[in-house]
């Protein structure tokens, strides 16, 4: 700010400044300048109280007001608001010392449209210095004096439960606001208190597994048969991350979610194969059956040790097969079969005569 700087003669007057002080004569800017004076030509605010009547802290007050009015006069603030100052308010003036020079003007202003006394100006000068270090800037809210107030008012009304309580901040924005966006953002705080709808945050759905089963296993899908040995060499190495099985994987793949019962929990190295009841019927020299179905077969790559009752993946030529041994195998064993899913369909008794498919 452009504070008012007195200038002293080489012999200050100090029993005229004294005088005038004393006597009250002029107005408060006057007392304020001449106080100035007194210190600046060496008179202590001890000194200066005894011989004029005007304490310390008032002597402060006085200068300080002084100074912020003087700012407003040089940047031509509005008439109404000097002639305002020039009679009384030294107590307001002085409570926007903490202010920059713009914000001062628009303070001062606001004081006397409002008709504020000195403790609302100090409110006044809070809000505008908290808004101006805000981390974010508030698209409703703009920086004017009567905005930062408003703004102060919405948040704390905003974080409020007291019912009569919220309806006063709200009420001392509604008062305050300067721009429409303002008055809307409080408004709309207002509709939110008296709304019979107003509803109560709902709680979120959470829900604990119970059982190993419910959670579910991701696994590589090789494709549908007939398939070559390259096929399932080409499909990565699950690598879960607990506790919920999440799977990355980088490249193209196709993946399938099996019930997570003990036997598929227990898979090293687990990989699917997509055929049908017929293609396997086929591999095993049985029947075919009277109405196909799709048929998913888990395998465990890491399970190649041979043993009577299970049936095992072999390479014969090029392609993949699936077989079972009575003894063991010449050819290297590629991984052992786990399971047959079947899809989850109505009962049906054609179905049910293929003595060859697994039980359900």
């Amino acid at each position: 700010m452009r504070e008012l700087e007195p200038s002293l003669e080489p012999a200050t007057d100090i029993a005229a400044l004294t005088s005038q002080l004393f006597r009250k004569e002029g107005s408060w800017v006057e007392w304020g300048q001449a106080c100035q004076k007194l210190q600046k030509a060496g008179q202590s605010p001890q000194a200066i109280f005894e011989a004029a009547g005007f304490e310390p802290i008032h002597q402060n007050q006085l200068i300080v007001a002084s100074q912020v009015y003087a700012g407003l006069v040089a940047d031509s603030v509005a008439s109404n608001v000097l002639e305002f100052f020039e009679r009384k308010g030294s107590d307001i003036l002085y409570e926007l010392r903490i202010l920059s020079q713009v914000e001062r003007a628009a303070a001062a202003e606001l004081a006397v449209s409002r008709n504020l006394d000195a403790i609302a100006a100090k409110e006044v000068a809070k809000a505008v210095k908290e808004m101006s270090i805000l981390p974010t800037s508030q698209t409703q809210f703009t920086t004017h004096p009567g905005d930062a107030v408003a703004f102060q008012a919405w948040r704390t009304a905003r974080q409020t439960k007291n019912a009569q309580e919220k309806v006063r901040l709200i009420s001392r924005g509604l008062k305050f606001a300067h721009t429409d966006s303002a008055r809307t953002a409080i408004e709309n705080l207002l509709t939110e208190t008296v709304s019979p709808t107003a509803r109560k945050q709902p709680r979120l759905p959470v829900y604990r597994l119970d059982s190993d089963d419910n959670m579910p296993r991701s696994l590589p899908v090789v494709g549908r048969m007939p398939l070559t040995v390259d096929d399932l060499k080409a499909v990565p190495l699950l690598d879960e991350i607990k506790p919920f099985g999440v799977v990355k994987f980088a490249g193209e793949s196709a993946w399938v979610a099996i019930p997570g019962w003990q036997v598929v929990r227990n898979a090293e190295d687990g990989v699917v194969i997509l055929t049908d009841t017929n293609a396997l019927a086929e591999l095993l020299e049985k029947e075919p059956t009277a109405k196909p179905e799709e048929l998913l077969i888990v395998c465990d790559r890491a399970r190649r040790q041979w043993d009577d009752e299970s049936y095992f993946l072999i390479q014969q030529g090029d392609r993949l097969q699936l077989q079972w041994f009575d003894r063991p195998p010449e050819l290297p064993i590629l991984g052992k079969v786990l399971l047959v899913m079947r899809p989850h369909l109505i009962f049906d008794e054609e179905i049910a005569k293929d003595g060859w498919q697994l039980d359900d």
